[in-house]
């Protein structure tokens, strides 16, 4: 079983930085929204999520990408709410419209538990920056009953480096999409105008954590996995995320670039005229293109 870089921790500097992640969630300033609600005293900001741990769905997810799901499965936790407002979210019901239940750190930190015992190779959290103080409260529990296995933060890519910070050594694997290239479709898609820049910093402090992506018998064990959701008719902001990650992270990163885009979530009852391309799905020309401009960027880990 492969061991998590949390066990290594003194136990002081954890609880430590658990504290600290729990300051900056009220008056909430864990995600780059700022938006300061006193989430402590019940108010709820942009992620309509109070205090305690809210998970949609748990289980042994097998359609990650390999070296996460492996064989024995990505422990995958879906938390509910989100920091963003993708129009088009794949998952709606859980980022938007709040589906799942609360649950005490206790039951949380069993379904930790309960992952491990079944094989998972990793705890997946999914979508889990505005829920940290109850994950990290949670873990704590759950090392004292035995948990090993590595975290994988799985994120829209939407993250304030200064609570990044605070999770170096804890975080095994960051999994982040890069969603957006351009401000103006960040602000209309998703509620995140500055999505651009505050992506890029993200994926660099991810990045100069754990590097690139290592495995241990095909199994991945630390490192920077980044995805990218192919928007249709969006190939220049590809490329443009490409030419970043390849320039500006590393060329031996670990990308996968997906096709699964549908029109779901409300893109349908909003969509911008001259955004009218979402309505539909990515054609394979536009994947085999992206495909190949990432190659010629050198970045071919993930897509051989």
């Amino acid at each position: 079983m492969i061991s998590s870089g949390y066990l290594t921790i003194p136990r002081d500097t954890l609880i430590s930085r658990i504290h600290t992640i729990q300051e900056r969630s009220s008056l909430c300033i864990l995600c780059p929204r700022h938006c300061r609600a006193l989430r402590s005293d019940g108010e709820y900001g942009f992620c309509r999520t109070g205090i305690q741990p809210h998970v949609a769905s748990f289980g042994p997810h097998f359609g990650e990408e390999q070296p996460i799901s492996g064989t024995g499965g990505s422990g995958t936790i879906f938390f509910t709410g989100c920091t963003m407002g993708c129009m088009f979210c794949q998952n709606y019901e859980i980022s938007h419209e709040q589906m799942g239940s609360e649950i005490t750190k206790q039951d949380l930190a069993n379904i930790y538990l309960h992952l491990q015992a079944l094989g998972c190779h990793n705890i997946n959290l999914v979508t889990p920056t505005h829920q940290l103080p109850a994950i990290l409260k949670a873990l704590l529990i759950a090392v004292d009953a035995g948990l090993q296995i590595p975290l994988v933060y799985n994120t829209g890519g939407y993250e304030e480096p200064d609570t990044l910070r605070l999770l170096e050594g804890i975080i095994d694997i960051y999994m982040p999409d890069f969603k957006f290239a351009d401000e103006r479709t960040g602000s209309i898609l998703a509620h995140t105008p500055d999505y651009p820049q505050i992506c890029k910093a993200a994926l660099s402090e991810m990045h100069r954590q754990v590097g690139d992506l290592t495995l241990e018998n095909g199994i991945a064990t630390h490192g920077l996995l980044i995805r990218h959701l192919l928007l249709p008719g969006r190939s220049e902001e590809s490329e443009k995320i490409i030419r970043f990650i390849a320039d500006q992270i590393s060329p031996n990163t670990w990308l996968n670039i997906m096709d699964q885009y549908r029109p779901a979530g409300h893109i349908r009852r909003t969509c911008p005229d001259d955004f009218s391309d979402l309505l539909r799905r990515v054609s394979p020309e536009e994947v085999a293109r992206t495909i190949r401009i990432a190659q010629e960027y050198g970045l071919i880990r993930g897509l051989e």
